[in-house]
C-alpha cells in the first residue's frame, strides 16, 4: 500500500519525471510481473548495488533508508550535481555501507 510521495527525480536525456512513492507490501509473496525475469526481497547489506540498472533506482533506495520511521518527510530530487544521464560509477559514493 501507497503512503507517501518519497522522490520526484528529473532524467532530462530521455524526458522522463519520476515520482516513487513509498509503500509497504500488502502481502510477503512476491512475483515478477511481465517486465522481469525475477522478483526478490534482499536485506540492505545484501543489495546487488552494481546491477541496479538506472541511477534513480539508487537514489530512491537512499532516500527510503533516510525517511526511514518517518511519518512525514519533504519528497527528495535528485542529488546535487546528478541528472541521471549516466549509470552509477562504481568508484563514488552512490549507497550508504552502514547497517540497521
Amino acid at each position: 500500500m501507497i503512503n507517501a510521495l518519497l522522490a520526484v527525480y528529473s532524467v532530462p536525456r530521455i524526458s522522463q519525471v519520476q515520482l516513487i512513492y513509498r509503500a509497504g507490501l500488502a502481502s510477503s509473496k512476491i512475483w515478477p510481473g511481465t517486465e522481469s525475469q525475477e522478483a526478490l526481497l534482499f536485506d540492505w547489506a545484501d543489495i546487488p548495488w552494481h546491477e541496479l540498472a538506472f541511477p534513480s533506482v539508487h537514489w530512491a533506495l537512499n532516500a527510503h533508508r533516510e525517511v526511514r520511521g518517518e511519518s512525514a518527510f519533504s519528497p527528495r530530487t535528485n542529488p546535487p550535481g546528478e541528472s541521471g544521464d549516466h549509470m552509477p560509477n562504481t568508484k563514488r559514493a552512490w549507497h550508504t555501507e552502514t547497517s540497521s
